[in-house]
């Protein structure tokens, strides 16, 4: 695997995209719904994106919230829509599937990975629900991943720094662990200390006020719009840069 520090963006919204892509990020996970942790977003959203951004996109597939035990139809969908994002120029995707005991299913995320060729496919935060992740990133592996988006299987990857070097350990550069949930330019250096990981994932997200002139405060489904802030991203990128100046990690 590149060892290359490298930061990954999770991105709710095309603006998003190309705020990472300014900010000097190498790959957007694109996704819906960041309520419900990310959902496949549209094609509309997918094609827009890739016409605006030359950074690497991997749309999140995913098309319910809840767990990652899919049914038929589920899984009908998740293929409809990796041959779209093949079909529009991904890059690759971020997917994962699980059995109903929680291990990862490692037949079905093998399929997957034939289906997305020759996209990459990163195995998403579904590693972290699995009652095993030493198992699970062998499973993950012989699925044929490039990576795996992980926690540590903890809320925040900045609190499973132990977790998430044994991982890193194990893998054995036949895989990449990308830590995400929680990753900040305050925490970053003792996370990169601890974790021995190359790449990382953040959407260092923050709400932007509503600019509406009209407001009907009954109505209270609107949700909010997240943006990547930029500012904060190019803080995390000034210090994975650091590490690639140096030759001794």
């Amino acid at each position: 695997m590149s060892s290359s520090f490298a930061l990954e963006v999770c991105a709710f919204n095309i603006q998003s995209c190309i705020i990472a892509e300014k900010a000097g990020a190498v790959r957007v996970e694109l996704c819906d719904n960041p309520v419900e942790g990310g959902t496949t977003p549209s094609y509309g959203t997918i094609k827009k994106v890739r016409e605006s951004v030359s950074i690497k996109l991997y749309p999140i597939i995913r098309p319910r919230s809840g767990n990652y035990f899919y049914d038929n139809e589920d899984f009908s969908i998740l293929k409809s829509d990796i041959q779209i994002c093949r079909e529009l120029g991904c890059d690759g995707i971020s997917v994962g599937v699980q059995t109903i005991d929680g291990n990862m299913d490692t037949e079905r995320l093998k399929r997957i990975a034939a289906w997305a060729y020759p996209m990459g496919v990163t195995c998403n935060r579904a590693f972290d629900a699995t009652p095993d992740p030493f198992k699970a990133l062998e499973d993950i592996i012989a699925a044929g991943c490039e990576r795996v988006l992980t926690s540590g299987q903890a809320s925040a990857a900045p609190g499973a720094g132990a977790m998430l070097g044994e991982l890193v350990k194990q893998a054995k550069g036949r895989i990449s662990i990308m830590p995400g949930a929680g990753v900040r330019s305050t925490n970053l250096e003792k996370l990169i200390a601890e974790s021995g990981a190359y790449e990382y994932h953040t959407s260092a997200r923050k709400e932007i006020p509503d600019p509406m002139t009209f407001q009907n405060l009954n109505v209270t489904d609107k949700g909010s719009l997240l943006l990547a802030d930029e500012k904060e991203l190019k803080s995390i990128i000034k210090i994975l840069n650091g590490y690639n100046n140096h030759v001794d990690y």
